[in-house]
């Protein structure tokens, strides 16, 4: 609610780690009405835009200045419908396109904090309709006397000590731009890149839509990490042009030069290579034995610091498609419940169930498994 004395919104929120990512987390109820002002509100709230978001909730990197936005839902395949935001951290944007899989492991907690869900014991799996991509993700929750259970045994890359595992299961999750599996109908498609030459890609869409590419076609190893690739400005205008021209293929733009700013989240930009010794970006060596692949991922015209989990989900589902440029790329044999993806961080691990269809195969859902932890619970004061 709005306070007049103090000149500010107050907006009851909860900051959540969600897997690799953080966020904060409101009920839809306690925003505007007008959904035209919500922009704003979220802006103000992260501190955006401004680099260091320092008059904010933001952490002044893309994966630390995210929005979950959540309702009970009147769906009869869902417990509860969510929002995902991307507030961007330098410019006056917040992009609804697409959603965040970090940040939706969060969702299931928070759910149970706010009294949405009547809990079980041992596990309370809740059913989550992500207003985004008009998908549903049913989320593992550990719980014991009515509680969200927070701390377990279990790690992740890139998200320090251990926690209680949650299991994200993406069902049907082919299709969130309305076009199948393949968006553009072909498993490889060739684009003209201005001043570089002809680029191979491919364009899967399962969770979240994601552009495929060898890290060789692009000059690039596969082994690169965030600080590498964020210094290099030829290579990061390289990176997002291919994404740009890839949005224009699949109808989101018109322009490809003007991605960063009309669709900075989708699709997101990815290259693979074969599986290879590496040194993560916290001095841990990875055996090539421990993955089927090397991936890196951009966030908002950066590179992201791990992987994002909807970006899991979608090479996952990549993976089992015929001469795709992840298939061209992974292990012989691999095993397609427990694909391993090698990334910035470390290892994560995911699978896919799905139905052999000749060029695009059928995905009944792709899964993996994420920790989170509730870090405050309080009022956001909104100029």
């Amino acid at each position: 609610m709005y306070n007049e004395d103090k000149n500010r919104f107050l907006l009851p929120a909860m900051i959540i780690r969600g897997g690799t990512s953080k966020g904060v987390y409101l009920l839809e109820e306690d925003l505007p009405e007008d959904k035209s002002q919500w922009d704003s509100l979220l802006l103000s709230m992260m501190g955006s835009p401004d680099k260091k978001q320092i008059d904010g909730l933001g952490g002044a990197q893309s994966v630390t200045s995210k929005v979950a936005i959540v309702k009970k839902s009147s769906r009869e395949d869902a417990d509860v419908d969510y929002t995902f935001a991307q507030v961007s951290v330098d410019k006056d944007l917040v992009s609804y396109k697409g959603n965040c899989g970090n940040i939706s492991s969060g969702v299931g907690p928070f759910a149970i904090e706010k009294g949405l869900i009547q809990t079980k014991e041992g596990t309370t799996p809740v059913r989550i309709f992500n207003t985004n991509t008009n998908k549903v993700i049913i989320a593992d929750v550990q719980t014991e006397k009515g509680s969200v259970v927070y701390d377990g045994d279990f790690a992740i890359a890139g998200v320090p000590g251990t926690a209680a595992p949650i299991k994200l299961k993406f069902v049907e999750p082919a299709g969130t731009l309305g076009n199948g599996l393949l968006p553009t109908g072909n498993v490889v498609d060739i684009l003209e890149v201005p001043n570089f030459g002809k680029v191979e890609v491919s364009i899967v869409d399962a969770a979240n839509p994601l552009v495929f590419v060898k890290a060789k076609d692009l000059g690039m190893t596969g082994l690169e990490l965030p600080e590498e690739v964020n210094a290099d400005a030829d290579k990061l205008a390289l990176l997002e042009t291919v994404r740009g021209l890839a949005a224009v293929m699949i109808g989101l733009i018109e322009d490809y030069t003007r991605s960063a700013w009309e669709t900075p989240g989708i699709p997101k930009m990815t290259f693979v290579a074969e599986a290879a010794d590496y040194v993560t970006a916290e001095g841990v060596s990875i055996s090539k034995e421990n993955v089927d692949l090397l991936s890196r991922m951009m966030s908002m015209q950066k590179a992201h610091p791990s992987y994002a989990m909807t970006g899991a989900m979608c090479t996952a589902a990549a993976a089992v498609v015929p001469g795709s440029v992840v298939n061209q790329v992974l292990s012989e044999n691999v095993d397609t419940q427990f694909i391993r993806i090698g990334h910035p961080s470390g290892v994560l691990e995911c699978g896919v169930d799905y139905e052999e269809n000749g060029a695009e195969p059928v995905v009944a859902d792709t899964f993996g498994f994420r920790t989170a932890n509730l870090l405050m619970d309080g009022t956001a004061h909104i100029k």
